[in-house]
């Protein structure tokens, strides 16, 4: 049977936790002795989230010119390969060796006329009070909206039109059957 599971990138790195690596791998391997028995007994396939490791990227980026600071489409290419990274290795140290697992990088396709790109919803990096959010986005030109009791930094997530290597899933998918 093939089993799809969404690891939230919240899960990954919970609210208010410090946004490391140690922290981050410790919650991957909470993820991953869950996730070993289903992926021993069926066809596993996982997708994650990764709104708060596209935000510390992006914080860390800030530290940089605007013109040197890497767009947000490549620091979520940075983040799909260290989680994914992490995840294979936690999943690796469970699983017997036959049980075979990839992780595989994404590219949705996305309509540039989406309203999401005039309308950001999509929240990333750490918690702030509304005062600090409020001067960062001034400072940054930043877009913020509150998010529960704090605010944190929005951006675009328009819908996705088709996922690009879709193909290349279904391969992957069907030699595991």
């Amino acid at each position: 049977m093939r089993i799809v599971v969404a690891l939230g990138g919240n899960a990954l790195l919970r609210r208010g936790e410090p946004m490391t690596a140690e922290v981050q791998r410790a919650n991957v391997k909470i993820a991953a002795q869950a996730l070993a028995p289903v992926a021993k007994a069926h066809q596993l396939v996982i997708s994650h989230g990764n709104g708060p490791q596209i935000g510390l990227l992006a914080l860390q980026g800030a530290s940089y010119k605007a013109e040197e600071a890497f767009p947000l489409d490549v620091l979520g290419a940075q983040t799909e390969g260290m989680i994914g990274y992490m995840i294979e290795q936690e999943l690796g140290n469970l699983l017997p060796f036959e049980v075979p697992f990839a992780t595989l990088l994404t590219m949705v396709e996305v309509e540039g006329k989406d309203a999401a790109f005039t309308n950001p919803t999509k929240f990333v990096g750490p918690v702030y009070d509304e005062a600090q959010a409020r001067k960062l986005a001034a400072e940054r030109g930043w877009d913020v909206s509150q998010d529960g009791q704090a605010w944190r930094r929005v951006v675009p997530s328009p819908e996705p039109v088709a996922l690009v290597e879709l193909d290349m899933i279904k391969l992957l998918a069907a030699r595991r059957q």
